[in-house]
């Protein structure tokens, strides 16, 4: 009995590296905000989106490609399946979240960003019918409160003071977009691996994305890509894009969409501290209390539901009896 209860604690490899990756993932997409801020005047949106991705199909493929190549029937057969995941995951929430930028304000997307998770959770439950306890839930309006007590500063009456800008339904769909992405991610299987999957949603990805990047190259005054630009765009294709969106996946497959999702909370703490080493931001205690509140929260969204004991069957119950 009790090496019973002692294997039924203990977590497999693949689980403990999805817990630790729920801490990793945050930080390889917070290079994206300083990809963010660094390219305007220097890349358009939709073909910094294009090269990100271009870098990241690349990359996989190296590791990818023979695995790909034996599935391609499979691939023909869903290939609306990953042009719609590209469009949702690569066009939408790549593109768009940079348009968006020039219009509204870094409060704003954080803001509306950070009600993704919740939004990805509600979908898992409805829609894939996970099991979600009454203290996993506790735990995403903990992290959530974390989230917007750091992006309003801890100043919560600037709440009734935030502007709704055109650049805001920019990122309203961003979020929905990815809400989507996540959970067809899990609906729809496949035989592919994870570095395969992303790959090919990917690929996905840049042919929706090419003709907009071709009219935005088009354009009266847009010159060739500098060097500093290809720059932003492998940086973006190797951390926030193969990186971040592999490691997700990971989790996703592992722990389910709606505790994967809860890795997102740590968006706006990790952000913190990245513009704050790299940008010289400063960092206030409004940071402490939201980490005092989001890493507490990620942990009881993380924990694992009790596993259902499966019904004895007519022959185990007589092999009880009489042993007894």
């Amino acid at each position: 009995m009790t090496n019973a209860k002692t294997s039924a604690t203990v977590l497999p490899p693949s689980h403990r590296l999805a817990y630790i990756l729920i801490f990793v993932t945050p930080m390889l997409w917070c290079v994206n905000y300083l990809v963010a801020r660094w390219a305007p005047g220097h890349v358009p949106p939709h073909t910094l989106a294009f090269g990100r991705w271009l870098v990241a199909a690349s990359l996989l493929a190296c590791f990818a490609g023979p695995e790909l190549w034996r599935n391609r029937a499979f691939l023909r057969t869903h290939a609306l399946r990953y042009l719609l995941l590209g469009a949702l995951g690569m066009w939408i929430c790549g593109a768009w979240v940079y348009i968006a930028g020039r219009t509204t304000t870094a409060t704003n997307i954080s803001l509306i960003y950070a009600a993704s998770p919740v939004l990805i959770t509600l979908l898992s439950i409805v829609w894939l019918h996970e099991r979600f306890s009454r203290l996993q839930a506790l735990g995403v309006a903990i992290a959530l409160t974390g989230v917007v007590h750091v992006v309003i500063k801890g100043q919560w009456g600037a709440l009734a003071a935030v502007q709704w800008v055109a650049g805001d339904l920019w990122i309203v769909a961003a979020t929905t977009s990815w809400a989507g992405f996540a959970v067809l991610q899990r609906r729809w299987p496949t035989p592919l691996g994870g570095a395969a999957q992303l790959c090919a949603v990917s690929v996905g990805g840049l042919v929706v994305l090419l003709p907009f990047m071709l009219w935005e190259l088009a354009q009266p005054g847009q010159g060739s890509l500098s060097g500093y630009a290809i720059w932003l765009m492998v940086l973006a294709g190797v951390c926030p894009g193969a990186g971040a969106y592999w490691c997700y996946m990971y989790v996703q497959r592992q722990l389910g969409v709606s505790r994967a999702s809860a890795q997102l909370y740590l968006g706006p703490l990790y952000g913190a501290t990245m513009a704050w080493l790299v940008l010289g931001e400063p960092v206030g205690w409004h940071h402490a209390v939201g980490a005092a509140l989001i890493l507490p929260g990620i942990w009881l969204v993380s924990q694992r539901l009790p596993d259902k004991a499966p019904a004895a069957t007519a022959d185990q119950l007589a092999e009880e009896r009489g042993a007894s």
